[in-house]
């Protein structure tokens, strides 16, 4: 089985720009995006062979998220159960028979740090939620959480030190969820390679190679024997983020 995750920063835009064609070249089983920014009538890219599920923001081209899928969900929840979060259309929760899936995007601290407060709050929320979930089946968190976890997530790790998405708030709060019984999976897989997920659209910094990692497939532990592969899809344009892509 295989599940695509892509921030993909508008999809409308992003579809001009090679979504059509990545989506039927991978055949995935599940794709999850995330930053969709519209609204149901606005869905640019329809496809007979999958469900499509969207989650938008109240705030018309803002945030939004959205699974496709093949197989038809047990059930499909949108949120965690808090307005302010909730309003901006960022986590969708399928339920499968062996696993649930979260789709989230993450909210970002923004620059001066102004919304890092609430995104700890965020924080402490979802890793509840996810706790919760995994007592009754089997988690796959995945989407643009918004943090590099650790210095080889990022490419200038002390110039940015007390930037949105590498605080030391954000990554200890990784830290914890991790620790509470979840494993980022890229990193299991490949603890020492160097690869992000998103950069800036300034000076030319993906060409540079100046990026972040934000985007991340988290299992908990038990259902990590079942995965196979956690890969970053970083040839693929069309976003400042790239898609990333479990098999299991």
């Amino acid at each position: 089985m295989k599940i695509i995750s892509w921030n993909v920063a508008g999809l409308r835009a992003c579809c001009n720009k090679g979504f059509p064609e990545f989506f039927e070249k991978e055949k995935a089983d599940i794709v999850c995006l995330q930053e969709t920014k519209v609204l149901e009538e606005q869905i640019p890219y329809h496809n007979e062979k999958y469900l499509e599920y969207l989650y938008p923001a109240e705030k018309k081209g803002y945030s939004g998220t959205m699974i496709y899928t093949k197989e038809k969900p047990i059930n499909v929840t949108y949120g965690i159960g808090v307005e302010e979060y909730d309003k901006e259309g960022r986590t969708i929760t399928a339920e499968y028979k062996d696993f649930y899936l979260v789709n989230c995007y993450v909210p970002n601290s923004k620059r001066e740090l102004e919304r890092l407060d609430s995104r700890m709050n965020f924080e402490e929320i979802i890793k509840k939620y996810l706790k919760d979930l995994s007592k009754k089946k089997p988690i796959i968190y995945c989407g643009d959480l918004n943090v590099s976890h650790q210095e080889i997530d990022i490419k200038n790790p002390k110039a940015n030190r007390r930037n949105a998405g590498f605080t030391d708030e954000e990554r200890n709060k990784m830290t914890e969820l991790l620790e509470s019984g979840f494993i980022d999976t890229f990193r299991y897989f490949y603890p020492e390679k160097v690869q992000y997920s998103w950069w800036s659209y300034l000076g030319h910094a993906r060409e540079k190679g100046i990026g972040w990692r934000l985007d991340y497939f988290i299992v908990n532990q038990d259902f990590m024997k079942q995965i196979k592969d956690s890969i970053i899809l970083d040839e693929v344009e069309g976003s400042d983020h790239c898609p990333i892509e479990l098999i299991f």
